[in-house]
């Protein structure tokens, strides 16, 4: 049988940050100090917030943050037991890899139920095994059509079978609409002037002149986009207009609007790539919304599920369009990976991406509020929902020597080379908080950040 300590408390909480984290750090100490043993049970929460005079929430998410951790298991019926020390000799181990914070990958869940559903239903997808081995057209089927548009009408978005198609990922679609748009002899589109990284790499495949256009505090400049009709003739218009890859900014309604009008005077079409919207509570209706005649827009599961389901429904203007664009895409890429889709369809229809979708959003909250402690003095763009933040450097600091000194200290981010179209160098970088960094490990490599710009960056030259 375990050994069941006594009301087991924290020796000391550490009051430089928040008390779940505290407690959470404490158990570790602990059990690394022999004050706890594998298989000893915790003390229940209400309990536990009772003696150190906290209240049970705070104590529930230091739990819940410990089991994170992989310190202590839930045992149902039971109640909390340490795990022992293999997680302390992963840590160790761990403090040598490098916290991966370039990649924009949504939080990975941990939660036993969610696992465990997540499980089950990717088991009843496969159930007719043998299907997913064969060719499927391109476009997806019935069912997957109906999960697609009941995904897209969380947003708001109203289309029909005839106007989705159901494609391998966001940048499929973009390659199709570039190809589509641009012709075989390019073209120029527009975009803002920091933009996704992906239409850039996509647009010099093609040939495609990207226009870059400043922006304010509300986004993309009207009058620009306007002048650059007049000027430049763009085919398209390409937006990531919600929690902005890597601004994080969000276009007003009164913005969209005003951009709906010059794109509607000039004949433009809008490209709307969408993939964080329904992060937010209520985000301002969509360009297609606004103008159905002439946005295609892309909603895919990448920041809202999963990044490896590799699944993305696009919303065309008319279904004349389909045929072409299935085509191209069908030329390239064959199809939606069967098995991939049969989950993805799955998951929408018994719930569980929904569910998935709660947990990002609420633990990109989370991580959201440990990042506004940690960075505190340091000014940053970040959205309360989303899970990456922009970070431009005080003076002094250029991105290049800044990611540098995170490098060495084992933690990657990007620089605002990837993001420029346009205009003069900035000197900023791009943090992402989710994908298999741990909220520990948040807060740990924000703090060296925070730490390493609260001083000029010649006291960390390793140069003798």
């Amino acid at each position: 049988m375990p050994r069941r300590p006594e009301f087991w408390v924290p020796a000391r909480l550490s009051a430089d940050k928040p008390a779940y984290i505290a407690i959470a750090d404490a158990i570790h100490d602990d059990l690394r100090d022999g004050m706890l043993k594998p298989g000893d049970q915790l003390p229940p929460q209400r309990l536990l917030a009772h003696e150190i005079g906290l209240n049970f929430t705070t104590v529930s998410r230091a739990y819940a943050e410990a089991r994170h951790r992989g310190l202590v298991e839930g045992r149902v019926g039971q109640g909390t037991f340490v795990r022992g020390e293999a997680p302390l000799a992963r840590q160790a181990a761990n403090r040598a890899r490098i916290v991966d914070m370039s990649m924009n990958l949504p939080p990975e869940p941990s939660d036993p139920a969610l696992l465990a559903r997540m499980a089950r239903g990717a088991q009843n997808a496969c159930g007719d095994i043998v299907s997913v081995l064969r060719y499927a057209p391109f476009g997806g089927s019935e069912d997957d059509k109906a999960a697609g548009l009941a995904w897209l009408a969380r947003r708001g978005v109203q289309a029909s079978h005839d106007t989705l198609l159901v494609c391998p990922g966001t940048h499929a679609i973009l390659n199709g609409l570039l190809s589509a748009l641009a012709g075989p002899e390019g073209g120029r589109i527009c975009c803002d002037a920091i933009t996704y990284p992906g239409i850039k790499a996509l647009a010099a495949l093609h040939g495609v002149s990207l226009v870059g256009l400043p922006a304010d505090a509300d986004g993309m400049l009207p009058d620009a986009f306007d002048e650059a009709c007049r000027t430049a003739r763009p085919t398209a218009l390409y937006l990531n207009p919600t929690l902005h890859n890597p601004t994080t900014r969000t276009v007003p309604l009164a913005r969209r609007e005003a951009l709906v009008e010059v794109a509607r005077r000039h004949a433009v079409t809008i490209i709307e790539d969408d993939p964080y919207s329904l992060l937010l509570d209520a985000p301002p209706p969509s360009f297609f919304s606004l103008m159905p005649e002439r946005t295609y827009y892309i909603g895919s599961l990448s920041k809202t599920v999963g990044a490896g389901l590799r699944i993305a429904y696009l919303a065309l203007p008319d279904a004349r369009q389909a045929p072409r664009l299935g085509a191209i895409m069908r030329a390239v890429s064959v199809m939606p990976p069967p098995m991939t889709l049969a989950v993805a369809t799955q998951w929408i229809e018994d719930g569980t991406a929904v569910r998935l979708l709660e947990f990002v959003r609420e633990e990109s909250r989370a991580r959201q509020a440990l990042v506004a402690e940690a960075l505190r003095d340091v000014p940053y763009l970040a959205a309360p929902e989303g899970f990456h933040l922009w970070l431009p450097l005080p003076e002094g600091w250029s991105r290049v020597s800044f990611a540098t000194h995170l490098r060495n200290s084992g933690i990657g981010v990007v620089t605002s080379d990837a993001f420029l179209v346009s205009g003069a160098a900035i000197e900023a970088v791009r943090v992402c908080l989710g994908g298999r960094a741990s909220r520990h490990e948040v807060v740990n490599s924000l703090e060296v950040a925070a730490s390493a710009l609260s001083h000029p960056p010649a006291i960390y030259s390793s140069i003798v």
